[in-house]
């Protein structure tokens, strides 16, 4: 999704109003030039949209990142009371949930990071979007000024102006093609070979006994540390 607005808002910041249709017959510059103007501003709203989801995704992630700082805290309080009662096993289980906790917190703070880092991408969008719909708007202006000249300029003639001729001669093909050719097709994930079910199984039990060694050699720093 983040790739797709960002090509999207891309192809409209690059684009001009160069190109008013000239290969097209019987197509009124106009028209398509404040049709481009309402898909920016439709743009606009998505990016808008996407802001907001980013800004409640942030705050959640925010939310559970202080929610496990917290836990975390807790259990150390626990450990230390299991330890001076002499409860090895509850104090292993809690351990053992601070690990799973540690192994949280950084997937929690880069997930805080990345969205801050989105959020400050999507306003910049916005403020772009609105900044070229504005240029766009002039260009509108400037164009049915000129029209207008040119109109003036053609008055008792029999035969009509080339589009070429008019000092705004390309501005529109380019700013359509940026809204009609916009995105293709999300490529998905591409799944890998499956390991071997033995290897599998011998690599979880190892990691099984790694954990419950890093659960004892916690509790026996904690043990070490409270008789100091």
């Amino acid at each position: 999704m983040r790739d797709k607005i960002s090509k999207r808002v891309g192809r409209v910041i690059s684009g001009s109003f160069n190109a008013i249709i000239d290969a097209v017959e019987n197509t009124a510059p106009e028209v398509v030039m404040e049709e481009a103007i309402r898909e920016v501003e439709g743009i606009v709203e998505d990016v808008r949209a996407g802001l907001g989801k980013v800004i409640a995704n942030k705050h959640m992630a925010n939310k559970r990142l202080m929610q496990a700082n917290q836990k975390h805290e807790d259990l150390s309080e626990k450990i230390e009371l299991a330890v001076n009662e002499k409860r090895d096993d509850l104090a292993e289980a809690a351990i053992s949930q601070q690990l799973d906790i540690e192994a949280q917190v950084p997937i929690l703070e880069t997930q805080v990071s990345d969205l801050g880092a989105q959020e400050k991408e999507l306003e910049g969008y916005v403020s772009a979007l609105q900044g070229k719909r504005r240029e766009m708007q002039n260009e509108l202006r400037m164009y049915r000024e000129s029209g207008r000249d040119a109109n003036n300029d053609m008055s008792g003639s029999g035969t009509s102006t080339p589009i070429g001729t008019l000092s705004h001669e390309n501005k529109v093909d380019q700013a359509n093609s940026a809204f009609e050719r916009v995105l293709g097709k999300a490529s998905g994930f591409v799944a890998g070979r499956t390991s071997d079910r033995t290897t599998a199984a011998k690599i979880s039990e190892l990691d099984d006994l790694a954990r419950k060694n890093r659960v004892k050699e916690r509790l026996a720093a904690i043990k070490e540390t409270s008789k100091e």
